[in-house]
């Protein structure tokens, strides 16, 4: 594990922070300060380092799952630690870039902690190979539970997958780019339901669906190449919209290329920016509450960040992909 500069990045930090020398980074009220507590990472092919990393995500222990463009699964604690890794069976195509914790107790939005590992998956978006894998969280991939495999445009088929994420009932609702751009949703055997969205600008259409996320029977859906946010109603028997938050720009509650979504404790939403470099978050509603970041390789600047995740002491983990690392903060406020 590769932590030589750490301490010695919290130890400037200190010191810059007493001295006047560093200032709050990102759009945040005064006298709030934006940087990150911790710093960790760089680029590299060994064991917890590296190359672009593509997709996060958390499971209850506040463990952090993330794939890389070797096509690495690496785990590690909240602190950075390397637990454990593996890699995804194929990466000549391509790389995953959408991962997510299902619960391994369907009929709860989030896992138990009296659940043992091998009831919980981590579903692997396995982008160029038009499938989603599905691992037990020690790594062991369940092939039997693999959804798709075959490039196409019919029911069960896919185009290049995004994200996959399960519902309370143990649904899947799987989401795809480049002609196709739906999102089509599977049972829990994963035998085919439904299918919506097709490429467009129109309210419910999608250009690249990146991030899905679920909360309390709502799809959250990062449109990112329409610059928005559609949220689904999943509580009838088909998907219906409910509205659609921001479009293109660099304002408060407007986005560029949104990546991905996370939840905090309290219902706010926080949203990452491939193309504006920052974080905002939002509230329920949809309003505006505060952005973080900006462009830059300094400590709570971004580069081209992909994905974000909330663990369970409300601190932000940013990929900050082409900075090769992850930044950690607390909630911007």
């Amino acid at each position: 594990m590769d932590h030589p500069n750490r301490r010695k990045f919290l130890r400037d930090l200190a010191m810059a922070a007493a001295s006047g020398g560093v200032a709050a980074v990102g759009c945040v009220p005064a006298g709030q300060a934006a940087l990150p507590d911790l710093v960790w990472g760089r680029r590299g092919l060994s064991e917890g380092r590296f190359l672009k990393p593509r997709a996060i995500t958390i499971d209850d222990r506040d463990q952090l799952y993330i794939v890389d463009t070797t096509g690495r699964i690496q785990v590690f604690d909240a602190d950075g630690k390397l637990l454990r890794f593996w890699r995804t069976p194929q990466t000549k195509n391509g790389r995953p870039t959408g991962l997510a914790v299902r619960s391994g107790n369907p009929g709860s939005d989030s896992a138990s902690t009296s659940e043992t590992p091998d009831d919980r998956r981590l579903l692997v978006a396995d982008t160029h190979y038009y499938r989603m894998l599905s691992y037990s969280l020690d790594g062991t991939l369940r092939t039997e539970e693999q959804i798709g495999g075959t490039a196409g445009h019919l029911p069960g088929d896919f185009a290049f997958v995004t994200d996959a994420v399960c519902d309370a009932q143990g649904c899947f609702y799987i989401g795809e780019y480049n002609a196709s751009d739906r999102i089509q949703k599977f049972d829990p055997e994963g035998k085919f339901m439904a299918q919506w969205g097709g490429n467009g600008h129109e309210p419910g259409k999608f250009v690249r669906p990146q991030s899905l996320v679920i909360r309390q029977n709502v799809l959250w859906v990062a449109d990112s190449c329409n610059h928005r946010i559609q949220r689904f109603d999943l509580s009838g028997p088909t998907p219906e919209l409910i509205d659609i938050w921001g479009g293109p720009g660099n304002g408060n509650g407007q986005f560029f290329y949104p990546y991905d979504l996370a939840f905090a404790s309290d219902g706010s939403l926080l949203v990452i920016e491939y193309k504006n470099n920052r974080v905002q978050r939002l509230d329920q509603d949809g309003r505006w509450i505060a952005n973080w970041g900006g462009p830059g390789l300094e400590p709570g600047r971004l580069n081209q960040p992909w994905g974000l995740v909330v663990d369970s002491q409300d601190r932000v983990h940013i990929l900050d992909s082409s900075n090769h690392r992850i930044q950690r903060i607390g909630l911007p406020v």
